[in-house]
């Protein structure tokens, strides 16, 4: 079963950065809107940002400038760009898309495609010193 795997979490220290990545496990994803959230340990789930299917961008206020969603010109994948890490960013960063599934690259060709949508299991990024 195709799932949303995310990568690129990982120890970093304050004030560095990391890019995480979310893309599918198999086949060819065609993104539509997609969305990054989080958890801290001990604290409730939060929004963190989401592009559009017309690829607008939205982030929550206290992120905004220093982090940047984005997805690549084939809407294969979506990324997270995270500056100016603060030790508060530590969390299980997850990964959220909706669009169309390609199983291999002969559907894609004919336009054969299942809708989805999706979570991923999450990765984990941890800003300390």
């Amino acid at each position: 079963q195709v799932e949303l795997v995310e990568s690129g979490g990982g120890l970093v220290q304050p004030g560095g950065s990391l890019r995480l990545s979310c893309a599918a496990s198999e086949g060819f994803f065609r993104f539509n809107a997609a969305a990054w959230d989080r958890q801290a340990p001990g604290k409730q789930r939060e929004w963190v940002a989401q592009i559009t299917r017309g690829g607008s961008t939205n982030y929550a206020g206290s992120l905004e400038g220093r982090f940047t969603i984005s997805r690549d010109t084939a809407n294969n994948a979506v990324y997270l760009q995270m500056n100016s890490l603060k030790p508060e960013d530590t969390a299980v960063y997850y990964c959220y898309a909706d669009g169309r599934y390609y199983l291999n690259y002969a559907d894609l060709v004919n336009e054969r495609y299942r809708n989805f949508n999706l979570w991923g299991q999450g990765t984990l990024v941890t800003v300390s010193s």
